[in-house]
């Protein structure tokens, strides 16, 4: 599977995972939501950078438990719901969030 941005052809997995994570951009992001039939407000930005910085800082993806705590911490008791997430990603943080964040495929996640 691939998509095309800014004239760059991007490879993905036949999900729909960005292949190689360093080609990932808001462009790509951009790219990848269209993808997976969702349209990035400001919301889906704040989740997007957030689940971002938890990896470049771990070496790994964050739980949606824990995910939701950070969400807590830094946007307050009504945006860090798992019933939130899934407003804004309908397929939920790991399947859709993380997909179009860039971030690796985990384990078992399809």
């Amino acid at each position: 599977m691939q998509i095309d941005v800014n004239g760059k052809t991007i490879e993905l997995s036949e999900a729909g995972w960005l292949e190689n994570l360093d080609e990932w951009t808001p462009e790509v992001a951009e790219a990848i939501a269209k993808n997976e039939k969702v349209e990035l407000t400001p919301e889906h930005w704040d989740i997007i950078n957030l689940a971002r910085e938890y990896f470049e800082e771990n070496g790994r993806v964050c739980e949606p438990r824990a995910f939701s705590k950070l969400m807590k911490q830094k946007y307050g008791k009504d945006r860090s719901d798992s019933k939130y997430i899934y407003a804004l990603f309908p397929y939920g943080l790991i399947k859709s969030a993380n997909k179009i964040a860039g971030l690796p495929r985990p384990k078992g996640c399809s």
